[in-house]
């Protein structure tokens, strides 16, 4: 397998492990599949059952409490609003209003000059903060910054097209598709942009950094 390749892979294990992946996946879809061949109330108990079984699951393999608490409190969220406004659609709600927070706070960061995609690697890679504030750094992070800032936008205007027209089958392969899927791709391109960013900018590598090196920098060659 080619390096940049094994690279890649390594780095997608490494996000997608520390996600519960079929956590957000399986319930909407069996919300859906349910909704239709037997009501809404076989949806909800179908998917909140679904959840609940996930997460035991998750405990007996002793992963995280935190993934399996989060999956059933997303659903059970999700649940909570549908018969509030006793709207099929409103199980998709609160997925909306994060994806609205979510355009919100990668807006401000851009204005603030923070990237969030730089926060989200700190977070993940713990690397020092001010490295990415560096000048020959924070360039890279703010351009992949605001293409996630236009696939947030875009992903979030046609979810609020779609439950406004109250079409649930419609709005959850939309919510599937352009979730995990299309953000693993973001990720993949968002990785080889940034890396490549990284490189032309000459800045210094986290460890040169770290290390007070003076330029001429090797700059880095891994990890984004």
């Amino acid at each position: 397998m080619p390096e940049k390749a094994r690279e890649l892979l390594e780095e997608i294990r490494a996000v997608t492990g520390k996600v519960g992946l079929l956590d957000t996946i399986l319930p909407p879809i069996l919300f859906l599949l349910l909704n239709g061949l037997a009501g809404f109330t076989p949806a909800m108990i179908g998917a909140l059952g679904l959840s609940v079984l996930m997460a035991i699951l998750r405990l007996r393999r002793g992963q995280s409490l935190l993934y399996a608490l989060g999956g059933m409190g997303s659903v059970g969220l999700a649940i909570a609003l549908a018969l509030l406004l006793g709207r099929s659609e409103g199980f998709f709600l609160p997925g909306i209003v994060n994806g609205g927070l979510t355009v919100a706070l990668t807006l401000v960061s851009l204005l603030i000059r923070k990237p969030i995609v730089a926060w989200t690697s700190h977070l993940a890679r713990r690397w020092p903060l001010d490295w990415y504030w560096h000048e020959h750094v924070r360039p890279a992070y703010t351009e992949v910054t605001i293409a996630w800032l236009l696939f947030f936008a875009l992903r979030l205007f046609w979810q609020v097209s779609i439950y406004q027209n109250q079409d649930v089958g419609k709005l959850a392969w939309v919510n599937a598709l352009t979730g995990w899927p299309v953000t693993i791709i973001l990720l993949i391109v968002s990785y080889l942009y940034g890396t490549w960013r990284l490189a032309r900018l000459r800045g210094p590598s986290v460890e040169e950094f770290r290390n007070g090196a003076p330029p001429p920098w090797q700059g880095q060659r891994r990890g984004f």
